[in-house]
């Protein structure tokens, strides 16, 4: 019988029993079986009803998940027992091959012991899922079943004095041990939970974080090999396929690792530092740190140990594999003992055999690779968590900072901007990376141990090379992160450049002056380049480094070799310290990136301990308290999740406290008065007082003005009673609600500690216009109403696209100085409190609004629902609707009292005011008809948004890649396009960067890796050569001196090869770095060249913010993230395919495994590539908010204080912060789900590749050194193969950068040529001024209606023409059309005789003059925007200036005309914008002037003087002025007025009078 269970050996009778059952080894043997077999038994029905009835409902929802006592114990228990049972089966199977027959009882019961035990857990965790504990009971019996089978074995074992030195003695205590272990698991759930043997079983709820639907995010809940595999994650990866994930998808974080857990962990671990004997001692925020996060850093570095450790068990197996391979191991048989008739192994024979030793390694693999992931994720976890922690303390720090901190410059807001996005990311991957900082020594020192037992000395030579070189490459990333801050500079000097340009884009055009300008941006960018070239540089050293050392090291050590033993090494050294050597060099260029971490991040601790130690604002009693106010409850529970409210868990109570009352004040003081001052002193942080003995009393439910000089002090006074300054002297009052007074009817109680206030310069929330308005407080549709019809808001709100659902930009970006003021003082009123503060809110408002705004808003709005208002202002016209005036001067107040005791008493401050009211009322009556700036405000809104629409919102661009095109429901379709590489636009990136480096880089790269193959596998031959012709040593008596002569041969080749492999690595580091750049050059230059040369229409269509996002952001990533990605991408896709091929012409055998892990690697890769761009999106455009909300709370500080919103706005940040954090550490878990799928793929091509070698051996296929070289080669498969993915999923992304670049490429130019020749031009051109237009018709763009139609207009030389109607009737048009800016398709205009659409257009702008309606300065000198050519004398620019009646102002500037202007002229004020913008026309000789609406922003007097300034200066030249205000063109020869496109009077001025129904008439009637 070939299969008996006991085997029939003739020598022994294995079913003989004359000694007692029990002693009878295949009895105990089979004894062992029966618990295995009763679990079988019993389970498999219950899991198969369990199942079946399980899966007809829906999956049990995770709220029912519940682990019990001893769960990972448990998990972790069942793994040893697995593998154990491995053990003891393949222990079974040789033992069994040196037996002359085959015992089945060896290893039978060793397998299905393997089965049970796998059984045992799968039932487990269906009971756990289903929390029905009841079940139990059967695994309690098996263990108690097989703890006393095994216990018989092993008393037998030792009856018959077998021990330890054999190896199936320790296999069976070890399983004692285990299943003793798991009983007693059995036995505490017993006891915890009492659900058998007690009479009332205990309940127990599932965590609250599994009872919220909305978290997502299972990673703490699952079971412990759903941990570590993360297959929790498969149907959201798998799902995005379908559909992109969103927000919804990702749910929310659970307790434990929201920010406001981890913010109250490390507030108490800093604030505990702080002792009563020194209060100030600044806490050290490294030790709070360790405090609040150091046990997960800790567990973290175990799991890193753990898994070095392991990895050192590949080069030692491969070594094992490569020496036993092929050598007999029947022979060794007779020295086994023999007890029960049966072959006991010493433990040490098991490790020889080879086959023994590929499952070895793979199960290291497995669990090095488990350990290695589980210890990142566990870092990852933690640094999101600091981070939270660390943006919530910044944030209430500053919500605490004193005004005069942020006023005077100590904070400013770009170093709090910098500490949230850059110091909490940089200690947030300190933190990722930190556990590398005591791990890699000690890798690095077991590295070299290693290598010296199996090379000796030689190992040491190759190990100080690689040692010595890591200086090198910290040098090389310190350099690299110097020229990174230095290219910074340059590019955000470049976009402070091109975003002017694209500003200023029209008036550069209409002066044909684009291209210096292009120029100055290229210059720029050249520079840009400069330090980018050495970045790239560096970049390629580093990554040269990395590729060569590990060739130079194997080179330095096989030499040294060579010379001092006279030898090439046995291919099993050879191979193992290979290998070695590849596990050597990752921390040793990783070490240098930690390193410089490390000393990021200590500079980070440091600028955040500044922050934090920083001056606050003063501590009165009624400021608002930290948020540990509402958390003392909590604090004491772990991570405070007891504090937190059941039925909202997201509000955080952070509305729970009261607001604190303010100062206590003594009743007298409290009849009628709101707020009183007594001889207060104020500071902003000097010791200089601001306000000196201030005793002013602001009457409750009054209207109150503040007046006086600007700078006197006006804004102070009231941010004073804020609180917001500091105290030196004094007292502030506030007084309270007198108990008597009823709440009005209908009226919610007013929050009598909040103060409406809005400030001079206006702060809007980056929200929509209703939420900036509301401001946190309910929505009532008829006060909403009120509000804004009182702040005229309506007619804007119309324009926006969207109502007030318009999300109005960062900074209130798409509304001009007027609207945004009106929308913060309609926040002021709309909010119920009791007082109210305005400051200055007319001074952005033309005369119209102001007036609607003082009788609506404030005098009855405000007045009838009895508030108290302070109003700052400078329009003393209001002085008569006072109740109560304070006038100020320097610092102090001059006069308080209504203005009818200043009249009495004061009569020279009266008087005084009076001449000034006079002055503003003449300016009153002239503006009574002008529409000025609000018309012109709402005209350019118009335009901005109107011009969006018509690209139906081509804000949303970066959504429509193709995939939303279709939104059908096809869904293999959208699936398709979504996991598609974008070929098409890698070939045009790759093309930009110029056809010979593509070349040369492809070609470089194959060289290199065929090179770095040829080593190795020369250096199999090599050392494979040894082992033969040793063996030919032994048997004839051939000497050693031949031997040492063939081995020269061998390593002249080795080091050629290896000198070769180095230049290479070399030369593709460089073309690689060097092929980016290129590409990066060409695209950037060809972008802004069609971008500038584009026509007007472009710019009108395309929002601003994106075409500079094509500048900033895409640029940045096309130069400096996409060369390392593509760099990369390459080395590791052809290092694994290398690797592929090696070993499948080593071992063919191995290309049949091959198909089924191809077809895995791809689908792993498609899914992941299509989840991470979505969870990349998802964590970009959350980051966005988060920190948009930090700056906006910094510069709103004083307005959210002022309104008590402080609680509010923390809740916002948290919940931002949450957001961003969720997406982060989804992000970072799907990239552990990849890289854990991808190690245990590379774990089963070692495995099979190992398998192939041994198998193809017994058919006779080579041996010994390749074998080594196929081992070595599958081990780097695995650390290359997740880098493959990560690379491509990258790539994907980042190549969106070149793709929106190229949408770009595409736009049309102008067209520059013209069909003139320029000589055919006269010189003087245009030398009278005569112009003809005849029919003309214009549009926009052809799809566009004309905007004129068949217009005919002939000017002689010299006229005046002036050109009126209504706005939107075509006047700007026809400016434009002189300058050939719009597309003119029927007709003409004739400038002295010449066609103006046969010019090149340069010629044609640069001969004619216009100014625009808007003035548009550029940074730079004064001498640079009146002339960028340099073309004109000094003489003629002051002459232009005393035209433009700015000499003198100019002259009193330091530097005259090299005077600085700032960015967009903000230094001068806008009159003097619009001036300078005439001068610049006057420089410009021109016969032919065009003014667009060119005073409207000038006041009377000023332009006045223009007008006569234009009629002398240009007496012999054509003007062309479209007016504003008709009484300009009143002197003019001659008037057109036109109507939607056409002309509908055409005449002298005078004629056109005398038409009393004439629409120019009545013009002039509405205009006296």
């Amino acid at each position: 019988m070939a299969f008996s269970f006991c085997g029939d050996d003739q020598t022994f009778n294995s079913y003989s029993v004359k000694g007692g059952v029990f002693n009878n080894g295949c009895f105990v043997d089979a004894l062992n079986l029966v618990p295995h077999v009763f679990l079988l038994f019993i389970t498999f029905p219950i899991l198969f009803i369990g199942w079946g009835s399980q899966s007809s409902k829906v999956q049990i929802h995770h709220n029912t998940w519940l682990h019990f006592p001893g769960h990972n114990m448990r998990w972790i228990l069942t793994f040893s027992l697995l593998f154990v049972h491995v053990c003891e089966f393949a222990e079974g199977i040789v033992s069994n091959k040196m037996m002359s027959t085959n015992h089945l009882h060896l290893f039978i019961p060793a397998f299905m012991g393997f089965i049970a035990a796998t059984t045992s857990v799968v039932y487990y965790h269906n009971i756990e899922t289903s929390n029905f504990p009841k079940l139990l009971l059967v695994l309690f019996v098996y263990w108690v079943l097989a703890f006393v089978t095994k216990s018989i074995k092993l008393c037998k074992f030792a009856e018959y004095n077998v021990g330890p030195q054999h190896l199936r003695f320790c296999i069976t205590a070890l399983l004692v041990v285990l299943y003793g272990l798991l009983m007693a698991v059995e036995i505490n759930i017993i006891r915890v939970r009492k659900y058998v043997f007690y009479a009332n079983p205990q309940k127990v709820k599932p965590p609250e974080d599994l009872q919220d639907l909305g978290v997502r995010f299972l990673q703490p809940f699952v079971n412990l090999l759903s941990k570590a595999t993360y297959w929790w994650m498969n149907p959201l990866i798998m799902g995005a396929h379908k559909r992109p994930i969103e927000l919804k998808k990702i749910g929310k974080l659970p307790i434990a690792m929201r920010a406001i857990t981890n913010y109250l962990r490390l507030k108490d671990a800093y604030e505990d530092q702080r002792t009563a004997e020194d209060p100030n001692h600044a806490p050290s925020i490294w030790r709070s740190m360790y405090r609040a996060f150091g046990r997960p850093i800790l567990l973290s570095s175990a799991f890193r140990y753990l898994a070095d450790l392991l990895g050192f068990a590949g080069p030692l197996c491969i070594s094992g594999i490569v020496k036993y391979h092929g050598m007999n191991t029947t022979n060794s048989s007779t020295a086994g003992d023999k007890h029960f008739g049966v072959h006991f192994m010493s433990s040490t024979e098991l490790l020889q055999d080879t086959s023994v030793l590929a499952v070895l390694l793979f199960l290291a693999l497995v669990l090095q690779r488990t350990f290695l992931q589980a210890s990142y994720y566990v870092t990852i976890e933690t640094g999101i968590n600091l981070r939270g922690a660390l943006l919530a303390m910044i944030y209430n720090k500053m919500l605490r900072l004193s005004t005069s901190n942020m006023s005077m410059g100590e904070m400013t807001l770009g170093q709090i901007n910098n500490l949230v996005a850059i110091e909490t990311n940089q200690l947030m991957w300190f933190l990722f990376l930190c556990p590398n900082l005591w791990a890699m020594p000690v890798q690095i020192v077991m590295g070299v141990i290693l290598l010296y037992y199996l090379l000796g000395a030689s190992a040491l030579v190759g190990a100080s090379v690689i040692v010595l070189l890591a200086p090198v490459q910290y040098l090389i990333a310190t350099k690299l992160a110097d020229t990174q801050k230095s290219s910074l500079e340059h590019s955000t000097d470049r976009l402070k450049k091109t975003s002017e340009i694209l500003k200023g884009i029209k008036l550069l055009k209409l002066y044909a002056w684009e291209n210096i300008f292009c120029d100055s941006v290229e210059d720029t960018r050249g520079k840009e380049l400069t330090s980018l070239r050495t970045f790239a540089f560096f970049t390629s050293m580093s990554i040269f480094m990395n590729a060569a050392l590990p060739i130079a090291a194997v080179l330095a050590t096989f030499v040294t070799h060579h010379f001092l033993y006279q030898t090439g090494p046995t291919p099993s050294e050879a191979f193992a310290a290979l290998a070695l050597f590849h596990i050597l060099v990752t921390p040793l260029f990783l070490l240098s990136t930690v390193v410089r971490f490390a000393v990021k991040a200590l500079v980070s601790v440091q600028k955040l301990g500044e922050f934090l130690q920083s001056d606050e604002i003063g501590d009165d009693s009624w400021r608002n308290g930290d948020m540990s106010v509402s958390m003392e409850a909590g604090k004491k529970n772990l991570g405070g999740t007891k504090a937190i409210n059941r039925k909202q868990p997201m509000r955080y109570q952070m509305d729970n406290y009261e607001q604190p009352t303010r100062r206590q004040l003594r009743p007298t003081e409290t009849e009628d008065v709101a707020v009183k001052v007594s001889n207060g002193f104020f500071t902003w942080g000097s010791n200089l007082s601001t306000l000196s003995d201030i005793n002013i009393r602001i009457p409750t439910g009054q209207l109150t003005m503040v007046v006086g000089q600007v700078g006197c002090g006006k804004s102070s006074l009231l941010l004073a009673m804020l609180g917001e300054m500091q105290t030196i002297d004094g007292r502030v009052y506030w007084s309270k609600l007198p108990d008597y007074e009823p709440a009005h009817e209908g009226n919610i109680s007013k929050n009598r500690y909040s103060v409406s206030y809005a400030t001079q310069k206006s702060w809007l929330l980056n929200a929509t216009v209703e939420e900036n308005i509301t401001f946190g407080s309910s929505f009532n549709k008829q006060r909403y109403t009120a509000v804004i019809d009182a702040c005229s808001l309506q007619p804007d709100i119309d324009l926006l696209p969207f109502g007030d659902q318009t999300e109005i930009g960062e900074r209130g970006i798409n509304l001009s100085g007027g609207q945004r003021q009106r929308i913060c003082v309609a926040r002021a009123l709309y909010q119920n409190t009791n007082i109210v503060f305005l400051d200055d809110p007319f001074s952005a408002l033309d005369i119209h609004l102001s007036d609607h705004l003082m009788q609506e808003g404030i005098l009855k709005f405000l007045q009838d629902d009895k508030r108290t208002v302070v109003l700052v202002t400078h329009k003393l016209q209001y002085l008569i609707h006072a109740d109560w005036i304070i006038a100020m001067k320097d610092g102090s107040v001059l006069r308080e009292g209504t203005l009818k005791d200043i009249e009495t008493h004061d009569i020279e401050l009266y008087d005084h005011w009076k001449t000034l009211m006079n002055r503003q009322d003449h300016g009153l009556e002239k503006d009574v008809q002008q529409d000025s700036q609000t018309t012109l405000e709402r005209k350019t809104l118009r335009r901005a948004f109107y011009s969006r629409e018509a690209k139906n919102q081509m804000d949303d661009e970066d959504e429509e890649e193709e995939e939303e095109e279709e939104d059908d429901d096809n869904m293999s379709t959208t699936t398709n396009r979504r996991s598609k590489i974008p070929w098409r636009v890698c070939w045009c990136y790759l093309s930009s960067g110029g056809f010979f480096m593509v070349f040369l880089m492809v070609s470089s790269m194959l060289l290199k890796h065929s090179v770095i193959v040829a080593i190795d596998y020369w250096l199999a031959i090599w050392t494979s050569s040894k082992t033969s012709q040793g063996i030919g040593a032994f048997n004839g008596n051939a000497t050693l001196a031949p031997q040492v002569e063939s081995d020269s041969p061998y390593l002249t080749v080795f080091i050629v090869l290896c000198a070769a492999g180095i230049t290479l690595c070399l030369i593709t580091s460089l073309t690689v770095e060097f092929l980016g750049l290129s590409a990066a050059t060409h695209l950037h230059h060809n972008l802004l060249n069609k971008i500038i040369h584009a026509p007007i229409r472009f710019f009108d269509i395309t929002p601003l913010g994106q075409i500079l996002n094509r500048f900033s952001a895409d640029t940045n990533i096309i130069d400096q993230h996409i060369p390392p990605t593509l760099e990369s991408l390459t080395r590791s896709t052809l290092l694994c395919l290398s690797a592929i091929g090696v070993i499948s012409f080593i071992t063919p055998g191995f290309l049949l495994t091959l198909v089924p892990l191809a077809v895995a690697f791809y689908f792993i890769q498609k899914y992941f590539r299509v989840a991470s761009k979505d969870l990349q999106d998802l964590d970009d455009s959350t980051q966005l908010p988060l920190l948009c909300h930090f700056s906006e709370t910094a510069e709103g500080l004083t307005t959210i204080r002022a309104f008590r919103h402080e609680a509010r706005f923390k809740q916002r940040m948290l919940e931002l912060t949450d957001t961003n954090n969720t997406a982060y550490l989804f992000l970072s878990a799907a990239n552990r789900w990849l890289e854990v799928r991808t190690d245990y793929l590379g774990a089963v091509i070692v495995l099979t590749a190992a398998g192939a070698s041994i198998w193809g051996h017994n058919i006779g296929l080579p041996s010994g050194g390749l074998v080594g070289l196929a081992l070595t080669y599958a081990l780097t498969v695995t650390n290359y193969l997740n880098w493959v993915v990560r690379n491509l999923a990258d790539l994907e992304v980042q190549m969106a950068a070149v793709k929106k670049v190229n949408s770009f490429l595409g736009t049309e130019s102008e067209n520059y040529e013209g069909t003139m020749d320029a000589s055919q031009v006269p010189d003087n051109w245009p030398q009278s001024g005569a112009i003809k237009i005849q029919d003309l018709c214009v549009r926009y763009d052809p799809n566009l209606k004309p905007v004129l139609k068949h217009v005919n207009i002939s000017i002689e030389p010299g006229q005046k023409v002036g050109i009126c109607g209504r706005t939107g009737s075509g006047k700007s048009s026809l400016s434009l059309a002189f300058f050939n800016m719009v597309d003119i398709f029927e007709g003409q205009i004739v400038i002295d005789g010449i066609d103006i659409c046969k010019l090149p257009l340069q010629m044609l702008r640069s001969r004619l003059s216009i100014i625009l309606q808007d003035p548009v300065l550029f940074s730079g000198s004064i001498r640079f925007n009146l002339d960028p050519e340099r073309t004109c004398t000094d003489d003629r620019l002051w002459e232009a200036l005393e035209i433009a009646q700015l000499k003198n102002m100019v002259k009193a500037l330091p530097g005259g005309l090299d005077a600085v202007v700032t960015e967009g002229g903000e230094n001068f004020s806008l009159g003097q914008r619009q001036l300078f913008c005439l001068a610049r026309a006057f420089v410009r000789k021109s016969s032919i002037l065009i003014m667009d609406e060119a005073t409207a922003s000038i006041d009377m007097a000023t332009e006045n003087i223009l007008q006569k300034v234009v009629m002398t200066a240009f007496a012999d030249r054509t003007v062309v002025t479209i007016a504003h205000r008709v009484h300009t063109i009143l002197t003019a020869d001659l008037v057109i007025v036109m109507k939607r496109g056409n002309i509908l009077e055409y005449d002298k001025p005078e004629t056109l009078l005398e038409q009393e129904d004439g629409m120019f008439a009545s013009f002039v009637r509405a205009d006296m």
